[in-house]
């Protein structure tokens, strides 16, 4: 993964315990493993009142929203005005359905490609200039994305997804 300088780093999902482990939830998972927190050494703190949870590492703040996916522009609308972070300082990390699992993709800008938590974004930030950390969950699955990203991953992409994951931490950490 080619590295920049982002301030605000977001992992998108969907927030409790029936949405772990599930295809949708890869971005979450990912900010865990850069941040150097899968096992929540270091709590996230919350604002009161804030749609989202923050784990501040140097000059990096790292973002896991409190709404669910389709709402994750609240979230991240939130911190970055509170956080006063530019658009493109931002690195939201999220699932990609139309890119195979164990890969993964970084851009800059672009549309929704039909992902409603990028679209909320894109809605409430105003523009598409963010970056993106796309990280493919097309696997096994030969349905539509709306039919499987809620299920939980099967062994078969986990263990493609893990490899992914590694190579994005490590990457991230050099």
């Amino acid at each position: 993964m080619e590295r920049q300088d982002f301030k605000l780093i977001v992992g998108l999902g969907n927030p409790g315990p029936r949405y772990s482990d599930t295809y949708h939830n890869i971005g979450n998972e990912a900010l865990l493993r850069i941040a150097g927190n899968e096992e929540f050494k270091r709590p996230f703190s919350v604002f009161r009142g804030k749609p989202f949870q923050y784990l501040k590492s140097g000059l990096k703040t790292y973002i896991r929203p409190l709404t669910f996916m389709n709402e994750s522009g609240k979230a991240v609308y939130a911190a970055a005005k509170h956080f006063k972070v530019s658009p493109e300082d931002i690195l939201v990390i999220h699932d990609d359905s139309d890119i195979e699992a164990g890969s993964y993709k970084l851009s800059l800008g672009g549309g929704s490609a039909g992902h409603n938590g990028i679209k909320s974004i894109i809605q409430y930030l105003g523009t598409e200039d963010f970056w993106r950390l796309r990280i493919g969950v097309r696997g096994i699955h030969t349905e539509k994305a709306g039919d499987f990203i809620l299920q939980k991953i099967s062994r078969e992409d986990r263990q493609k997804i893990d490899k992914a994951l590694f190579e994005i931490k490590v990457g991230y950490n050099e």
